[in-house]
């Protein structure tokens, strides 16, 4: 992205700008990161490239990332535990494989099963 330094951030792809934010971010050196639909309106190929970006801080600084999405695909690749909230609160949680393969709640279930419907 060096060649994109001194243009205005509005003329930047939503997959550069979150980058930026991404590296913005990380100059303060934080132990905790938090991100709100971080690939909200990018397309597939962007959110691998956040993804990976993603995975990479994790494992050079050891960082703790809490995101928020309704990308449940995203979700289930990037997390290593998810949390299903529900009227506020934490409804179910696991790994992955236990919350999306296996859920124990019916809330949690018919969340899911409206997904898959979806798709």
């Amino acid at each position: 992205m060096a060649d994109k330094r001194d243009q205005h951030p509005s003329r930047l792809s939503g997959g550069q700008q979150q980058r930026v934010a991404i590296a913005r971010a990380m100059a303060m050196r934080p132990k905790v990161m938090l991100f709100d639909e971080v690939t909200s309106a990018l397309d597939p190929e962007v959110i691998g490239e956040v993804t990976n970006v993603i995975r990479k801080l994790v494992a050079e600084h050891n960082l703790t990332m809490l995101m928020v999405t309704h990308q449940m695909g995203f979700a289930k690749d990037i997390s290593d535990r998810v949390c299903f909230f529900y009227g506020g609160s934490i409804e179910e949680q696991g790994t992955p494989e236990q919350l999306f393969g296996n859920p124990q709640k019916e809330r949690t279930q018919q969340f899911l099963s409206a997904v898959k419907e979806a798709i």
